[in-house]
């Protein structure tokens, strides 16, 4: 698409797209199926032969300008749309590794990325181990004999801690290894994994590229032949397709991402900035500080630290408990990237499925709140979270 300009001006251009009735928004091509002028018309396209659309598992014009708008912002050749984040997860796994196969992770993933991870290694005999990805040396001692992919969070949910991508990228091609990178917490307006050398980049774009809490949708971009070799194989076989509604929904979402994404970020500096001085509050995890090594990644490869904080309340579970029911503004949901501010409890929510001792390796105390800072103002946000903690 090659968009040019600033960050608002290339959002807006690269969620229009051209169409055939020159209408400001793009528009919905709401139908399953298309037509055929005639029947060797039909035949030809289904072989490969002629272009032109067919069935809209297979390929849809509104959901086509979401993909080519997200493979736009994030650099890539091309993208492929889901029906959720785990479909994209899923789908790109699936489709490039095999029984035998070994996958590399980050120290921690989403929940329900560990759950498939572990029916990966049941019922397909895939084998998947956990490092911090923390040093060259590391990185190579993790890697076997029959690892093929590398997979990274980057920042970690929810623990935000960082990974060096580039780092990884380049030990892991040196190996002949694929690198996929889940940028949901970041988008691309903060952190582009492509430019660091990753192969492929997922979203979950029911968080911040939708935007508003009302689709649900993933998404990966990467070269063109993955990209197609994925379409006509694992997506169009599997069927974790986005429909095209969904698809207007994220297109409608993004035109707003740079903005929302200042304004999410400058609230969840200001709410940190208030948690870390709280004496009932401990281990204020914010990506914008940290050790050396990860504010040097943090400069490095990212444009700003998102608007995810982790935290715990003194008293441990209970307490967090009784903290979060107290909340009036902040809501209580597993999601992130909304525009409304949102808090949950990984240990017993999004990553209930990792056993506890699992859990406890990755740094998810079983204490631990994550709260996704969204676009309110922020005086009221601490309000908020000043009565709530006033009850302990």
């Amino acid at each position: 698409m090659g968009s040019k300009g600033g960050w608002n001006t290339r959002l807006t251009q690269v969620t229009s797209g051209g169409n055939a009735y020159d209408s400001l928004s793009p528009p919905l091509v709401q139908t399953s199926t298309f037509t055929f002028p005639t029947a060797e018309c039909g035949g030809a396209r289904f072989a490969g032969e002629q272009t032109g659309y067919v069935y809209t598992r297979l390929g849809n014009p509104t959901v086509d300008l979401f993909e080519r708008a997200i493979a736009d912002l994030e650099g890539a050749e091309d993208g492929l749309a889901f029906a959720s984040g785990m479909g994209a997860i899923s789908g790109t796994l699936l489709h490039l590794l095999r029984t035998g196969d070994h996958v590399l992770c980050s120290e921690g993933v989403y929940g329900s990325t560990y759950g498939f991870l572990q029916w990966m290694q049941e019922h397909a005999q895939i084998a998947h181990s956990f490092s911090p990805l923390a040093s060259e040396q590391e990185i190579c001692d993790a890697i076997g004999p029959t690892t093929k992919v590398i997979y990274v969070e980057t920042p970690i949910n929810p623990t935000l801690d960082l990974v060096d991508i580039e780092l990884v990228s380049r030990v892991a091609h040196a190996h002949g290894l694929m690198v996929v990178v889940d940028n949901t917490f970041m988008t691309p307006y903060l952190q582009k994994p492509i430019t660091q050398g990753a192969d492929i980049v997922i979203h979950s774009a029911t968080k911040y590229l939708g935007g508003h809490g009302d689709v649900i949708a993933g998404v990966a971009v990467g070269s063109q032949e993955l990209m197609q070799a994925m379409r006509i194989s694992t997506r169009k076989d599997i069927g974790a397709v986005l429909s095209p509604f969904d698809a207007w929904l994220l297109l409608r979402g993004m035109k707003t991402l740079a903005l929302r994404m200042d304004r999410h970020v400058q609230g969840a500096r200001d709410v940190a900035a208030w948690l870390i001085d709280q004496p009932v509050v401990s281990g204020v995890r914010f990506p914008e500080w940290g050790d050396e090594r990860q504010q040097e990644i943090r400069r490095r490869q990212m444009r700003g630290p998102g608007a995810l904080i982790s935290f715990e309340v003194e008293g441990g579970f209970e307490a967090g408990c009784r903290f979060m029911n107290r909340l009036q503004l902040i809501k209580i949901a597993v999601s992130l990237g909304d525009v409304q501010s949102l808090i949950q409890h990984p240990a017993s929510m999004t990553h209930c499925l990792v056993p506890p001792l699992e859990r406890m390796r990755m740094g998810i105390t079983d204490g631990l709140i994550r709260l996704s800072v969204g676009i309110e103002d922020s005086e009221d946000l601490i309000a908020d979270l000043q009565q709530a903690l006033a009850g302990e």
